[in-house]
């Protein structure tokens, strides 16, 4: 329940709070009162955009508070978790709005953003202004009315999910065929390329092996003759390296026979004429492996010549070309995995157009159970509200398509958001009539009844929230203006009602009365919020009825109109 209204500083309202009550609250006042200024106060502070030139002129900012008390909406209560605001005995909404245009929002005294007061806002209070008049006229508005009638918020959230996935998996596809694309388009290239660096056979360091092995074919004369000097110098000539070394072992061994301290010199003298010995059977060896091969050298400068103008070519080294083929060689593989990965979402396609389709048909018949029901329901409160030959009908519109998503029976249908169908409300305000859509068929008091006959249809169906009208009474007058009134009283035995009118028909109904008006002091004007004793309640319901000049009669009507609202 909306417990209280705390104002400051906000148009012409300088401070002011308002107590409500259960039941039906009427408020009523003069025209430029204030009147729209309570309820625009309270869209404030439900989370709807603000400006700063709606500051009271010379002050720095607006305040707007909001309590309610009683238990919260159980969709509520996660949100608060989940933003870290603690549940609380009353719920406190506040906004502060400076005059710079900067705003900030409060939920228990926890600041929060903008959107998270709108959404608390929704679940909390449900406010119709001259805005929902036209909101109604909208055809888009009627599928989210009639899924409020039917409950069917586990369906919608069935069927969304996987109109979401199928979304998701269209994309991929998508994904797919333009890799697919780009992957033809440069196949014939890969391939050439490919099949070029497959060819050549490259090798990791092949560029340093050709390199030496070039070196010693273009040396190989230098090389022999070199290793058949050394040969000689070593060991074949008559004063040889070996030679010498021999005789100095001789002596040596005759030194150390005498003096033992030349043995250590004796078995180096023995190592060198190893080392010697060895060292010429290397080169014995290499001189006679020595190769002379013109075809062999030719052969590897033009191997060589190859890799440098492939390595210019593609501007990459050999280990860069070796990496590159067989990227080229996972790339042409590529096509493969491709027809695997689209036979794999096209089986998850085709599981989820089942779901979406068993749950495009499970919404559509509860939508379709609900609107029979709805519909029965709209025509005889119509018909309590002054419309008495009202013909409503709640109009499904499949769309068909050979390619849709969505496979009820033999037929396929186009999926759309939430759901296969369109919903559209018709009604025939007149015997006779054929049955329109609303905006080319309903007056402006017409729509007004229509839109109080849908809030009362869903308060038998749901748990509303607390529920504010502003100029419900649009267009309507005299009986209509009775039987409005009398709706207003039935559904505030359900719900908490706050209304604003200019009909003493529908304040006659009030629980509580409050009158606003305008005051005066020190050169400025202030909105002002009277609570109506039962004397003023009906003084301000014959106001309503005679204007300023209230007379005997008007107050005897008005004192009829109030003692017989008790009988509603």
């Amino acid at each position: 329940m909306l417990s209280s209204l705390y104002i400051r500083n906000l148009a012409l309202i300088r401070e002011l709070t308002v107590e409500f009550t259960k039941g039906l609250t009427i408020i009523t006042g003069e025209t430029g009162a204030g009147k729209s200024m309570l309820v625009g106060a309270l869209s404030l502070v439900l989370g709807e955009r603000a400006s700063s030139d709606i500051v009271r002129s010379g002050e720095n900012k607006a305040v707007i508070e909001a309590v309610l008390s009683g238990p919260l909406p159980e969709r509520l209560r996660p949100l608060l978790e989940e933003a870290g605001i603690e549940n609380a005995p009353e719920t406190l909404l506040r906004r502060d709005i400076s005059a710079s245009g900067q705003s900030r929002c409060f939920i228990n005294d926890t600041p929060c953003t903008a959107g998270l007061l709108k959404q608390a806002g929704l679940l909390l209070i449900d406010l119709h202004g001259q805005h929902d008049h036209q909101l109604l006229l909208n055809a888009a508005s009627h599928e989210g009315m009639l899924d409020a009638f039917a409950r069917s918020a586990q369906e919608s959230s069935a069927y969304r999910d996987a109109y979401s996935s199928i979304a998701t998996l269209s994309g991929r596809q998508k994904q797919l065929e333009e890799r697919a694309r780009e992957f033809r388009e440069r196949k014939e290239m890969m391939e050439f390329q490919f099949n070029e660096l497959d060819t050549l056979e490259l090798k990791e360091g092949e560029e340093e092996e050709l390199e030496n092995e070039i070196t010693l074919l273009e040396n190989a004369e230098t090389l022999f003759g070199l290793g058949s000097e050394l040969g000689i110098l070593l060991y074949e000539e008559e004063r040889s390296a070996y030679t010498s070394l021999s005789s100095a072992r001789h002596i040596l061994e005759k030194l150390a026979a005498i003096d033992k301290r030349f043995e250590s010199r004796l078995e180096e003298a023995r190592s060198a004429e190893s080392m010697v010995e060895e060292l010429y059977r290397f080169v014995n060896r290499y001189t006679a492996a020595v190769e002379f091969n013109v075809d062999r050298l030719d052969t590897l400068r033009g191997r060589q010549l190859l890799l440098q103008r492939t390595r210019k070519k593609y501007g990459r080294s050999v280990a860069e070309l070796i990496a590159w083929r067989d990227e080229l060689s996972l790339g042409l593989g590529f096509e493969e995995s491709l027809t695997e990965e689209r036979n794999r979402l096209d089986t998850e396609m085709l599981l989820q157009r089942r779901k979406l389709s068993e749950a495009a048909a499970a919404l559509s018949q509860k939508r379709r159970i609900a609107a029979a029901k709805l519909d029965e329901t709209l025509e005889r409160e119509l018909s309590m509200l002054g419309i008495a030959g009202a013909r409503f009908r709640t109009a499904f519109s499949p769309e068909k398509d050979p390619l849709g998503d969505i496979t009820i029976g033999n037929e396929r249908f186009r999926a759309f958001g939430n759901g296969h169908e369109k919903i559209e409300f018709l009604i025939s305000a007149n015997t006779g009539e054929a049955l329109k859509p609303l905006a080319k068929a309903a007056s402006g008091g017409e729509i007004s009844r229509v839109m109080l006959a849908l809030k009362s249809a869903l308060a038998e169906s749901a748990a509303l929230p607390i529920l504010v009208f502003d100029e419900i009474d649009t267009g309507i007058s005299g009986t209509t203006a009775h039987a409005v009134a009398a709706s207003l009283k039935r559904l505030s035995r359900l719900h908490q009602i706050v209304a604003i009118t200019h009909l003493p028909q529908i304040a006659a109904m009030a629980d509580t009365h409050l009158s606003i008006g305008k005051t005066t002091e020190n050169g400025r004007t202030s909105a002002v919020v009277v609570p109506l004793d039962a004397e003023g309640h009906i003084r301000a319901v014959a106001g309503l009825i005679s204007g300023r000049n209230i007379s005997d009669s008007s107050l005897r009507l008005a004192g009829e109109l109030v003692a017989g609202a008790k009988s509603v």
